[in-house]
């Protein structure tokens, strides 16, 4: 909806659900905002009032790009930059999720073709929102190209995620990172066990899982997890449902982060977080440095996780952080058995 002020745009909204409820009793209600539907925010100040409200079928929606504070994803540290974004968010749509009601990010996306470096920081970001709140999502856009757009014969689309020729994926870097926001975390549907932490990495879409070494640690599927217990904001790192319950260790720099059943509490296994973004995920280095932090990290081989020091945490717009970006995301769904913890030290 767009030039109305909040208290009319209340009223047609209220009057738009009726009227779609009227016509199909059993279809949800998807109520947009405004400003292009980037704004909820003025109903903070008002319950939406429709004669269905009981039986749960209505649904705000909100859109989501990195247009709405390029200049800053392009000129600021990245981490502050997410965290300003993210409490934006909660601001202007994500607290209707404390009132018991859906949210669905009916748009979002960015430019597939990996040079803008507003999008290459801002989807990651916006992932580990989705995940963490567990959003139901829908990603602009499928289309590759357009036969006719604004004028325009054949017009590429570039947040597209098939190619222009509607052929192949436009990138195939980007698919596991939609992919792994599809499966959800908590439900409804999926109270199969008490709440346990997911490591999850956005720029990825994959989740720290344990590697055929079983004391070292991996990217991997995220419906391979293990089971994390972790008290934010700053704890021990535990395979809650390990034999000796485990603890994650870090190493030494560019070394593996190692799981142990000893020595669990001390710096190098008192994980906390460590930048605004709340993504940068911290301990006190381990052997041979300066008992300094060093961050989770990604290794060389693009899989294994290893600690470095900690990069970009703050203040320097030029440096990208996220490869040391970890969401700690909370998920109810069953974890599928993994290697017996007998083989941890």
């Amino acid at each position: 909806m767009y030039g109305l002020t909040p208290p009319r745009a209340g009223r047609y909204m209220e009057r738009g659900a009726e009227a779609v409820h009227a016509a199909s009793p059993r279809a949800l209600v998807i109520m947009g905002g405004l400003s292009y539907d980037y704004d909820l925010s003025f109903l903070a100040a008002r319950q939406v009032s429709v004669s269905f409200a009981a039986e749960g079928k209505l649904v705000p929606e909100v859109h989501w790009y990195s247009f709405s504070d390029a200049r800053a994803w392009e000129a600021e540290n990245a981490n502050e930059v997410c965290a300003r974004a993210s409490r934006e968010f909660a601001r202007r749509a994500g607290f209707l999720l404390a009132r018991g009601l859906p949210l669905f990010l009916s748009e979002f996306g960015a430019d597939l073709r990996g040079g803008d470096p507003r999008d290459n920081r801002f989807f990651p970001c916006a992932a580990s929102v989705a995940a963490e709140h567990d959003l139901d999502w829908a990603y602009w856009a499928l289309q590759g190209s357009y036969a006719l757009r604004q004028g325009v014969a054949g017009m590429d689309e570039v947040y597209g995620v098939l190619d222009w020729s509607w052929s192949k994926p436009r990138n195939v870097t980007v698919l596991p990172r939609i992919q792994s926001l599809q499966r959800p975390n908590q439900g409804p549907g999926y109270a199969d066990t008490l709440p346990y932490t997911v490591l999850f990495h956005p720029v990825t879409g994959l989740c720290v899982v344990r590697s055929a070494a079983a004391a070292t640690l991996e990217l991997g599927p995220c419906n391979e997890t293990d089971a994390w217990g972790y008290a934010p904001p700053s704890s021990t790192l535990v395979l809650r449902d390990a034999a000796g319950l485990p603890c994650l260790r870090a190493g030494g720099r560019g070394q593996p982060a190692r799981l142990r059943t000893k020595a669990c509490g001390d710096g190098a296994s008192t994980w906390r977080l460590a930048s605004d973004s709340g993504m940068h995920v911290a301990a006190v280095e381990m052997g041979g440095g300066d008992g300094g932090m060093v961050c989770l990290d990604v290794g060389e081989d693009g899989r294994s996780i290893v600690t470095n020091p900690c990069a970009c945490l703050r203040g320097d717009g030029a440096c990208d952080p996220e490869r040391q970006w970890f969401k700690m995301v909370m998920s109810t769904r069953r974890v599928t058995p993994r290697r017996p913890a007998d083989t941890i030290a």
